[in-house]
């Protein structure tokens, strides 16, 4: 050590003593070259000095800007959509264990939290990163919404600071205010974590939405005229509530998907039968809220056609008409994953045969609507088959291709999943109590239930009546309304049917009207509007979606009051359910996950070579629309980042303790 240290020192001293010759000789060889050099360095440095200039586009180490901006938005979104549902379900978990003192629920709210705590930090870390490659990469376009936004930024992190508290106090106040009143004080924590939540989300969609329908400027300079206009712009409504109904459906399957891995390395039956019910748990949020996405997405295409006639052509006819034939396969997997694993679910249910033979039946109409869903108006032909079929189009299948013919079998497949939930609802159920026995309470909800439903129906037909249409179109709005009216009178009859004690036949009844009029009169009339009068099909589409969903809230209300207190007739075994049904659990996962892929290129694709739709051209190198097998592997690597991120944040937030036994 001595020997190594003396030669340190010596290196060190022979390296100063060099130095400082160099620098005596640049020193006194600097006051004779003095004038010259700083004449000849002047001169150099002007000649290397470059004005500034303002830079638009950037790349990312060669990584073209706008693939690198697409894949870390998405995955922000996704993490996003997590930390938003989560609370959304968690609360009312919460509730639900406060209310009736089952202190599992409690347990589930709290397990679910912990996988929440993980997740918002890199949920955050992943916003903070696609701030710096929008700053980066598109500078000037970033500075304009700037410009046009920078108020609502503020409120943003103020915002984000609000949740970050709130996530933070609720999950770790948990043990502190557990009893008594100080229950319902953390609830209310919960409740605030939400607010905050769902406000950030609605500043976001705002950018998002004024980049496709913008508002408050003046679209050929640019000018800002209303700051508020631009927020609220035409396409913010309709986003708020797809993504909203989105993020519960994508939150629930997530859950889903963690419940059947924990499952199926559990090693005891008490941890089986926890993570089998937190699976049921997970799989009912997550079809409870994709069972009305349709329509919202049906609300947010109709909007963005309105926005823009030739953005809407685009997204059903053009280039994207393709993205939907995926989407209807990953929407039609997610309805078939969802049935087969309720039917399952039946198998550890004492009583369930009574419902098995029903379940060949709705497996028959689900493949069919599957089917008719996914089948392309156009088929990619070569010149000879075209030739030997005479025409475009398939002679037979061309008429499953169309709009008329996939919203039938849409609210058909929707109709059946809920007729499954229903069968798997009363599957352990026993002999009914008569209506009259659950009181007044039952009887006023259930005339505020059809009262609104009716009134909701009645304010459609007065606004379908009052439209101004072309008078050779307008008579083809009758039928709407006779339709509206056939409803109105079936609600009124469930209505006294369950106050007669016979709940099942005004269900029955509701059923049969809905299905005879939304699904098989409704898809040959729309082949007639279509023919005679296309305009009238998107007011179709509307009644048709009215009148199933009206069906669809009265029919669970009668269900809750027909089977309220009523016999079991045996218990649920949970932990009994077979392997197969975790693996559906974990398809109907990467099912919404590259759902969620598919439909957040579609949203944005739609803008094309656009960053602010019809003012701000996008010009970089990579403005250009993807093909379909470029845009499959970025959202298929966009798939495999996220559930391998969402894996690790899981498994670091095991690591942090065991959960607590039911």
């Amino acid at each position: 050590m001595k020997i190594v240290f003396a030669l340190f020192l010596a290196i060190f001293f022979v390296a100063l003593a060099v130095n400082s010759g160099i620098a005596n000789e640049s020193g006194g060889e600097s006051d004779a070259v003095e004038a010259s050099v700083d004449t000849g360095e002047t001169a150099e440095e002007e000649e290397k000095s470059v004005p500034f200039e303002v830079v638009e586009y950037r790349n990312f180490f060669g990584i073209d800007g706008r693939l690198l901006v697409w894949i870390v938005s998405q995955l922000h979104l996704m993490f996003a959509a997590f930390v938003l549902a989560v609370p959304l379900f968690v609360v009312i978990i919460e509730m639900i264990g406060a209310k009736t003192n089952q202190i599992k629920f409690d347990n589930l709210a709290y397990e679910l939290t912990k996988l929440l705590s993980t997740a918002f930090a890199t949920t955050a870390a992943l916003g903070g990163l696609l701030a710096f490659a929008l700053y980066g990469c598109y500078p000037g376009f970033m500075r304009y919404m700037t410009d046009v936004f920078h108020p609502y930024m503020y409120v943003y992190a103020l915002c984000f600071f609000g949740e970050v508290f709130f996530l933070y106090a609720y999950y770790y106040s948990w043990n502190l205010l557990n009893k008594g009143m100080g229950k319902w004080v953390h609830i209310f924590l919960g409740v605030m974590l939400n607010v905050f939540g769902t406000t950030l989300m609605m500043l976001a969609n705002s950018w998002a939405t004024f980049m496709m329908a913008p508002a408050g400027i003046d679209m050929k300079t640019g000018a800002i005229l209303s700051r508020s206009a631009a927020f609220f712009n035409f396409l913010w409504m309709p986003v708020n509530i797809h993504r909203i109904i989105a993020n519960v459906a994508f939150g629930g399957f997530v859950v889903g998907a963690y419940a059947a891995v924990k499952f199926m390395g559990a090693k005891t039956e008490e941890d089986k039968a926890h993570y089998d019910w937190m699976g049921y748990i997970g799989n009912f949020i997550g079809l409870a809220a994709f069972i009305p996405l349709p329509f919202a997405g049906y609300y947010l295409g109709r909007e963005i056609y309105s926005a823009s006639p030739v953005m809407g052509n685009i997204m059903m006819g053009g280039a994207f008409s393709w993205t939907f034939i995926i989407q209807a396969i990953l929407i039609g997997m997610l309805f078939v994953g969802g049935n087969y694993y309720l039917w399952n679910g039946m198998g550890r249910i004492k009583g369930a045969e009574r419902y098995t033979p029903y379940i060949k039946y709705i497996n028959i109409v689900i493949f069919f609507c599957f089917a008719v869903w996914l089948t392309p108006h156009n088929l990619p032909l070569s010149g000879e088959e075209r030739a030997l079929i005479g025409e475009q189009y398939h002679p037979f299948s061309k008429f499953f291709g169309v709009m008329a013919a996939k919203n039938a079998v849409v609210n058909l497949l929707i109709l059946s999943t809920f007729f499954s939930f229903l069968l798997y609802k009363r599957a352990n159920k026993g002999e009914t109590k008569p209506f009259k026995s659950h009181g007044n309470t039952a009887r006023v909800t259930m005339i505020i239930t059809v009262g609104l439903t009716v009134m909701y129906l009645i304010w459609y037909a007065m606004g379908l009546k009052g439209q101004d249409l072309d008078a050779a179109v307008k008579p083809y709005l009758s039928p709407l309304l006779k339709c509206i009216t056939i409803q109105i009178i079936a609600l009124i009859g469930a209505l006294f049917l369950t106050f007669a004690n016979k709940g099942k036949l005004a269900q029955t009844l509701l059923f049969v009207v809905t299905v005879s009029i939304s699904v098989v009169y409704f898809w040959y009339y729309g082949f007639v509007v279509m023919e005679k009068a296309n305009m009238v099909l998107r007011f179709l589409s509307v009644t048709q979606v009215s009148i199933v969903i009206s069906t669809l809230i009265v029919n669970t209300v009668i269900d809750v009051f027909l089977f309220k207190d009523a016999k079991e007739v045996g218990g649920i075994q949970w932990g009994k359910i077979p392997n197969r049904a975790q693996y559906a659990l974990l398809l109907l996962c990467v099912a919404i996950v590259t759902l969620m892929g598919l439909m957040g290129f579609i949203r944005s694709g739609l803008r094309m070579n656009w960053h602010i739709y019809g003012y701000m051209q996008d010009k970089s190198a990579g403005a250009f629309t993807p093909s379909i097998a470029y845009m499959g592997w970025v959202v298929s690597l966009i798939v495999f980042l996220f559930l391998f991120m969402v894996a690790a944040v899981f498994w670091l937030a095991g690591l942090a303790g065991k959960k607590k036994s039911v």
